[in-house]
């Protein structure tokens, strides 16, 4: 195991941060995974399970059982761990720009377009080969303009010629669930079915340029660009998980999805262990498109009235709304089926905050899906 370290900043300066990052394995040799956890900084599952994960990965990285290239960012955030407001952890948006932390990554797909022309064959292999040097390249020169994107760069720079990414986030309050681009929903399926996910939610663009979509989504945006006659498969598996609700940190949650992921990189053929009996999936992938997000219609006491990971009808009670004062309630129903997913931690809201999300089976929506 090797570890380094990147310094994050555009000038010197007296505040400096350093983000760390573990290398297992030999590059080339298999292939590459790249793993980090709680870009979004305030979402400590993910540091947990990388710990988890950390501890397991030197041990068959001493044995010699990583049959390729694993990157682990146990802490991807460094600047957004520094952030507080008035005492309590502020790790979503950047507070110096208001930018999300997890949105505006370089889309290199449509440089690529132009510096490949001419260049892609018929040999597949060749021609992912040849996109991820151009990929290192056009990430390479990015030229940031603030820390943010200094780290956004950073981040990047590591993932985007890997044939795996794993960005582990967590939700307010969720059960398991995890999004990736559509083109990727059979090769993840495995791993929802191994984490128990109850949502995997995919599309083909979702908005805003998340880190995921950097990786994985100029594979398919290079395809329909260049036609059929040249091969390009989707090449990087990049998928957000989504462990669970802020509150969900314990040894035991932590010790099984970090063991639930090293089963799905053995099932790759990165690691060389012994492979469990991979369970039944308890979802089907569903379009992003047919996620429904409810927000409250005026502002009071949130009560639910039904349960993470239950499945609800169209026109089911999900929770009522109560004016404290005036003693009016406000029930608010589903309009589709589908499986109530995530929530908000807050109970008492004021007029358009977020309620809860619906996984349905039906495309619906459209634009910028993900949203802030």
């Amino acid at each position: 195991m090797q570890s380094n370290k990147h310094a994050i900043s555009v000038e010197d300066s007296p505040a400096s941060f350093v983000l760390t990052s573990f290398h297992y394995g030999r590059p080339g040799s298999g292939k590459k995974v790249y793993i980090q956890a709680s870009l979004h900084a305030d979402e400590v599952p993910a540091m947990l399970v990388a710990t988890f994960l950390r501890r397991e990965l030197d041990r068959l990285d001493e044995r010699g059982l990583v049959k390729g290239e694993i990157i682990l960012v146990p802490a991807a955030n460094p600047l957004g761990l520094a952030q507080t407001i008035q005492g309590a952890p502020f790790g979503r948006f950047d507070l110096s720009t208001g930018v999300n932390f997890n949105r505006a990554y370089k889309h290199v797909a449509e440089e690529l377009k132009a510096t490949l022309a001419g260049r892609l064959g018929e040999d597949a292999r060749a021609n992912v080969a040849l996109i991820r040097e151009h990929a290192r390249h056009a990430v390479a020169d990015w030229a940031p303009q603030d820390n943010a994107s200094v780290l956004k760069k950073t981040l990047l720079s590591m993932a985007i010629d890997a044939d795996i990414v794993l960005d582990l986030h967590c939700d307010n309050e969720a059960v398991m669930h995890l999004y990736c681009g559509s083109p990727l929903a059979d090769t993840v399926l495995p791993l929802a079915a191994l984490l128990g996910a109850r949502a995997l939610l995919v599309s083909l663009e979702s908005g805003g340029e998340p880190f995921d979509e950097a990786c994985s989504r100029l594979w398919w945006d290079l395809a329909a660009h260049f036609g059929p006659e040249v091969p390009i498969p989707p090449a990087c598996a990049a998928v957000t998980v989504e462990l669970r609700g802020e509150n969900d940190v314990n040894y035991e949650l932590a010790g099984k999805d970090a063991h639930a992921v090293l089963q799905y990189l053995g099932r790759q053929g990165v690691l060389d262990i012994p492979e469990d009996r991979l369970p039944a999936a308890k979802c089907a992938p569903t379009p992003l498109e047919g996620v429904e997000p409810l927000a409250a219609p005026h502002s009071g006491v949130l009560v639910f009235l039904k349960g993470l990971g239950d499945t609800v009808r169209a026109g089911d009670a999900l929770a009522d709304l109560v004016n404290p004062v005036s003693g009016t309630v406000s029930t608010l129903r589903a309009t589709r089926d589908g499986v109530l997913f995530a929530r908000t931690a807050h109970r008492h809201l004021l007029r358009g905050m977020h309620v809860c999300k619906i996984a349905g089976s039906a495309a619906f929506r459209s634009g910028d899906l993900l949203g802030q």
